[in-house]
């Protein structure tokens, strides 16, 4: 079976600098694997590669997407399996890296994302229904439904609670959690790296970039962003660093408290990042704070992977 490797791990720990250091020595290319770094005009606040790191391991599913277009994880599957297939056809190794959970499982698990049937007039029944009744009313309906789902998704959320019960009038039965499709996919054999560090390192790197951030014009990207018609409505400006300073130029924050709390919730973000990763029960870790330099836990890393591929 063919093999690819990932890179994962929390906000900051540096995981382009280890997948470009991977991809250099066993001939491979980078499958992004972060739900921000594939917009375009949003460089800064998603820390896309540089220039110097694209010329030294090409990148695919960076730098595509209009950010007032929608996106989903079954979109991304699609696309990262379709660019697997292409690097491994050119007889190069895939090499997944990034922090979003959700799009990393999506690769490693059979996670089948049927297109839902285009009932647009159910769907306008259920808009109406929340509109005229409600959203309680929708999230009771759900419940009746499907008990298990309704736990799980807020009541809040319009969303996700229609598109809940498309699946269940389309047949689908009970909307099963992501957490329990567990079958691993046939399609390949993955290697899995997590990367980890000190909490007190981690946290004083995620701090530093924030600022890093800041000085190299974080917030006149947001203003031209909102210059594009981009709002608290669209997922792309719900990332962290835009959804603070979007915020900032509403008149509802200080500067200063914005960019404290993007550093905030980039640090509760990371730790959210750790809890997800650590449930893989084949994902090798690496605290790099344990080792010399970031050179000495790459040639670490690369003796390890020198065995399994």
């Amino acid at each position: 079976m063919d093999k690819i490797i990932a890179v994962a791990g929390p906000t900051a720990v540096g995981k382009t600098k280890f997948a470009i250091g991977i991809a250099q020595v066993f001939d491979g290319e980078i499958v992004s694997c972060d739900s921000m770094q594939l917009y375009k005009y949003m460089n800064i606040g998603s820390a896309k590669p540089t220039t110097e790191e694209l010329e030294q391991a090409r990148h695919h599913l960076v730098d595509f997407l209009d950010p007032r277009e929608p996106f989903s994880v079954a979109q991304y599957q699609k696309l990262a399996k379709a660019a697997i297939k292409d690097i491994q056809g050119r007889d190069k190794l895939p090499i997944i890296s990034g922090g979003t959970g959700l799009y990393l499982n999506s690769l490693l698990y059979d996670m089948d994302f049927f297109a839902v049937p285009e009932d647009f007039s159910y769907r306008r029944q259920l808009e109406e229904m929340a509109a005229n009744e409600g959203r309680e009313a929708l999230h009771r309906m759900l419940q009746q439904l499907d008990e298990e789902a309704a736990s799980r998704i807020h009541p809040n959320n319009t969303k996700k609670i229609i598109r809940a019960l498309e699946r269940l009038k389309e047949g689908e039965g009970r909307v099963r959690p992501f957490h329990e499709i567990n079958k691993e996919t046939e399609d390949y054999q993955a290697i899995l790296i997590g990367l980890t560090r000190d909490r007190a390192e981690l946290y004083d790197r995620i701090n530093r970039r924030v600022d890093s951030l800041m000085e190299q014009g974080l917030l006149e990207e947001v203003r031209q962003l909102m210059e594009l018609g981009l709002s608290q409505e669209h997922i792309s400006m719900k990332g962290i660093g835009y959804k603070e300073l979007k915020d900032y130029f509403r008149g509802k924050i200080s500067l200063e408290k914005s960019v404290e709390t993007i550093k905030k919730n980039t640090r509760h973000y990371a730790k959210k990042q750790l809890t997800w990763f650590r449930r893989y029960d084949r994902m090798n870790w690496y605290n790099i704070s344990e080792f010399k330099s970031d050179e000495e836990a790459l040639k670490e890393i690369i003796k390890c992977l020198e065995k399994r591929i």
